[in-house]
Parts: C-alpha cells; sequence; structure tokens
C-alpha cells in the first residue's frame, strides 16, 4: 500500500508540476447528451497568428469583454465544451483557444514557454477584438493566465486558476528526472500511467480514452517543450495578482497543508474552493458544478456584462 501511494503522488506530482494534466482535451469528441446550447463545436473558427504560427480558437457571442478559457498540457478548447453553454447564458462572450502545439493550432520548432503562450492569448484577444478577459486556466492554464497577467495587467479582469498551481513542486534535479522519461521513446506509456494517476472518480471511461487520445495526438517536441517551459523558475515568483482570483482545487494529498495561505499570500483578493471527490479534471467530472462556481464568482467581484 505504501509502495502505491508514493507511485501514486509521484505520478500526481509530475502531471501538476507539468501543470498541465493533459487537460481533459476532449480533442475529438463530442459533447454529451445532457447538456444543452453551444458547444466547442458550434463556436466561429478562426485563426490568429502569432510569429507566423496560426492560433486556432473559437468565438462565442459578442462584445469586447470575455471569458477566456485556457486548457492545459497536450490540451485543446474542446476540453471546455462541456462549459460553453453554461457560461454562454450568464455572460455575453466566450473565446476558447487551442494553445501552439495543440489542437487544431500549428505546432511550429520553437520554445514553448509559458511567455509564449501568454502571448498567444493576446493575440487570440486582439484577433476577436476583446480588449479585457476573465482568464480560466486550468492546470498548465494556471501559469499561463499568470504570466498574461504580468504582461497585460490592463487587459485582465480576473483569473480562475482550475486544479493549477502558483508555485514549483520540487528541485531542477526532482524535475529533470520527471521529465527525462518523457524526452525517450516510451513518452507516451509515460503519459498513460500518469492519466492513470490523475483521473478522478467521476471520469468516465469516454472521457479517460479522450484525454489519451488527445496526449497521444500532441508531437513529442510540444509535450517536451510545454514542460519545459513550466519548469523554468523564473515563472514562479511571489509578485502579487492584484485582480479577483478564483482557486478550484481537487482535494489532494498532493496539495501542501498551506496551499490556500500560499495562495492568499500571492492573490490577495482570492475565493479559495477544494473540493472533495474529484480529481485533476474536476471540471470534466462535475461541470455544472464548476460553471455555477465561476459564475457566481464574476457575479460576486461585478465582472462582465449579464446576457
Amino acid at each position: 500500500m505504501k509502495t502505491r501511494l508514493i507511485i501514486d503522488l509521484r505520478t500526481r506530482m509530475f502531471a501538476c508540476l507539468a501543470f498541465a494534466l493533459l487537460s481533459a482535451l476532449v480533442a475529438v469528441a463530442q459533447r454529451p447528451a445532457q447538456f444543452t446550447g453551444p458547444k466547442a463545436s458550434d463556436g466561429e473558427s478562426r485563426f490568429a497568428t502569432l510569429d507566423g504560427s496560426r492560433i486556432n480558437y473559437k468565438s462565442f457571442g459578442k462584445g469586447d469583454e470575455a471569458i477566456v478559457l485556457v486548457h492545459g498540457w497536450t490540451g485543446s478548447l474542446d476540453v471546455w465544451s462541456e462549459h460553453i453553454a453554461h457560461l454562454r447564458r450568464a455572460r455575453s462572450r466566450v473565446l476558447a483557444l487551442s494553445l501552439p502545439g495543440h489542437g487544431e493550432s500549428d505546432k511550429p520548432q520553437t520554445t514553448y514557454s509559458m511567455d509564449f503562450y501568454a502571448r498567444a492569448v493576446d493575440a487570440v484577444m486582439r484577433d476577436a477584438k476583446v480588449k479585457r478577459a476573465v482568464l480560466v486556466g486550468h492546470s498548465m492554464g494556471t501559469p499561463v493566465a499568470r504570466q498574461f497577467y504580468r504582461k497585460y495587467p490592463q487587459k485582465t479582469l480576473a483569473i480562475v486558476i482550475v486544479d493549477g498551481s502558483l508555485r514549483p513542486f520540487g528541485d531542477k534535479k526532482m524535475m529533470e528526472g520527471f521529465m527525462a522519461g518523457f524526452r525517450g521513446p516510451n513518452y507516451r506509456e509515460m503519459g498513460k500511467q500518469m492519466f492513470a494517476g490523475m483521473a478522478g472518480p467521476n471520469l468516465s471511461p469516454e472521457l479517460r480514452g479522450r484525454i489519451q487520445t488527445s496526449f497521444l495526438n500532441t508531437p513529442q517536441h510540444v509535450v517536451v517543450g510545454a514542460m519545459e517551459g513550466m519548469a523554468d523558475d523564473s515563472i514562479w515568483g511571489q509578485d502579487k495578482i492584484n485582480v479577483p482570483v478564483l482557486a478550484v482545487m481537487a482535494k489532494s494529498p498532493f496539495w501542501p497543508a498551506d496551499t490556500e495561505q500560499f495562495y492568499r499570500s500571492i492573490a490577495p483578493k482570492l475565493d479559495f474552493q477544494m473540493w472533495d471527490g474529484v480529481g485533476h479534471f474536476l471540471m470534466m467530472e462535475k461541470p455544472e458544478q464548476f460553471d455555477q462556481a465561476v459564475i457566481a464568482f464574476l457575479d460576486k467581484h461585478k465582472l462582465m456584462k449579464k446576457r
């Protein structure tokens, strides 16, 4: 039992360290039947351009303020398919994008840093003529959103953290050990093991399969490059986030006991929730509950126009 626990914790540590935990990227998926209204496949599909590469995004609604949905490591915009209907009923505009290297976006041989990803989010917003946004970032999407705030504070209305981190989970030696396997020929098997350790009790076999498929469709140079971007010490400074922040976390031994306290030291305007009985892909396990939490947060801080 002890050995199994250690394996589970190490698996979770890496995935979170990759802060990306393969964001439920429902890359080839259809939306579950119980949801009605617009889904990711219904939005206006467009491409923004950054450094000569195309970034795929979908736009729902109109307005110069938007909820911008940012997936995690090896994900795509389709991870948010279950959420479009609820968020669109509450607010006037939603954007969902596939970061460079993911989904239908171009996958150049480049440095996949969090700064690069923040610039990609900005490129999408400029193309969509969105001036300010509430950034919702799952896993790796959290450091992306934080880097966006650093670069474009005037464009950031608020940040929603979805089981993502505001600090690293080990020193360089430990992180290099995790990343080494993803640089080798058996990286796909490592990904499968990671998924098994991160899946929550409400994640259906269909969703688990879609997550794995998305990972397998992500080129190895992107898998490694994005992971290296998350291992960059420069993104983990303790500078303040002075806009409202909602953190929705999955209860796990992986998160230190002082997680809420540490997050409050970074984000003074923090609403913190730790959910029990869910895994890393909590927004996929409990989509309606997640959307209600986000909408309540927006209402509390009077963010964006209601429909």
